[in-house]
């Protein structure tokens, strides 16, 4: 079953809240929502219990995306520091909103071979799932295909991750791999090609198990 929805708030709501967002949803047809925390997560605990019940009642499926400021792999510690606090302060209002997982852009190259970015976003990323289960919390982790070449996010490096990693899954954007790839992925011989890579990599369940972004986009050739 596919979900359709909005990331963040319809435009089109009145007095806007992530509660009149999820009820705006509904009225709409669609069936889901991601909150978005993009820069910094400041729901109150409260609050995301009051989502949780109007979430359920008016049945819109939640996902939320995590802060813009993270890069697990920053030289200064304080930076990587700060980006796995914000994505497990993320995984832990989402949890309690009701949300089933949360994405990210996870880091930027800063020059480095592609090889060993993954092998610091892999260690980084297994702790912070550490973290949650060890706090029962199995909201998915989502890193996101990326738009720049300059990025981590290829989607045969989500993939490698989400074999190696607990709890990880990737959040497939088709807007970023059409930017990063210089339009190469925009028909639909190019999508069923990304789904299949999914699902020889990970199984047929992760394609019952998908978050999705798609929208319109600019880019270059360096990509978004």
């Amino acid at each position: 079953m596919l979900l359709f929805g909005t990331a963040g708030i319809p435009i089109t709501t009145v007095k806007r809240s992530s509660i009149n967002g999820i009820k705006r949803v509904r009225e709409l047809g669609l069936d889901a929502m991601e909150i978005e925390f993009v820069y910094g997560v400041k729901m109150s605990e409260n609050l995301a219990q009051k989502i949780n019940i109007i979430a359920k009642q008016e049945r819109v499926a939640l996902t939320a995306h995590g802060p813009y400021y993270i890069n697990l792999n920053s030289l200064r510690k304080e930076t990587v520091q700060a980006s796995i606090d914000r994505i497990l302060k993320a995984a832990r209002i989402t949890k309690i909103a009701g949300g089933k997982s949360v994405t990210f852009h996870a880091a930027i190259y800063r020059g480095a071979e592609p090889e060993s970015v993954y092998n610091t976003i892999k260690n980084r990323l297994s702790r912070i799932v550490k973290i949650l289960q060890e706090e029962g919390n199995d909201v998915i982790i989502r890193p996101e295909t990326t738009g720049k070449q300059s990025q981590f996010g290829t989607l045969t490096e989500l993939i490698k991750l989400s074999q190696e990693v607990e709890q990880v899954l990737p959040n497939v954007d088709f807007a970023h791999l059409n930017a990063r790839n210089n339009g190469k992925i925009n028909r639909y011989q190019q999508f069923e090609e990304v789904l299949s890579a999914l699902e020889s990599g990970l199984g047929r369940d992760v394609l019952d198990n998908m978050h999705i972004h798609i929208s319109g986009i600019e880019y270059t050739s360096k990509g978004l």
